[in-house]
């Protein structure tokens, strides 16, 4: 099985920082994109930020300037520097990766349980 497990999620005032990570276990043979996602009360899960196996990264347009995606690849972790943070950017962020599990041919998305990320004003 593979496991996405989140951390560095908060609370922030306007204006602060914060950094999350991802880290993926489990019988991976590869992973390609990874990403973030968040979902907000009553709103629908959203992309942040994506980045590629060759660090291409892709980032919506409210978060561009301000957040940043890494990769770690060979500790299959990806991060998401988050700053210059706005109370809009309270939502639970969610991790995805999509992973080729040891033995198989093809990809799966897989998502995280998710981190509370809180701004106040």
């Amino acid at each position: 099985q593979v496991q996405l497990v989140e951390s560095g999620g908060g609370l922030v005032q306007a204006g602060g920082s914060l950094r999350l990570s991802c880290a993926a276990s489990g019988s991976i043979a590869s992973i390609r994109t990874m990403g973030w996602y968040r979902q907000a009360p009553g709103k629908q899960r959203e992309l942040v930020a994506t980045v590629t196996t060759g660090t291409r990264a892709n980032y919506a347009d409210s978060v561009k300037g301000r957040f940043t995606i890494s990769r770690d690849t060979a500790k299959n972790t990806v991060y998401l520097q988050m700053n210059s943070l706005k109370p809009d950017d309270t939502a639970v962020y969610y991790c995805n990766a999509d992973v080729r599990r040891a033995g198989l041919t093809f990809y799966l998305p897989y998502w995280g349980q998710g981190t509370q990320v809180t701004v106040s004003s």
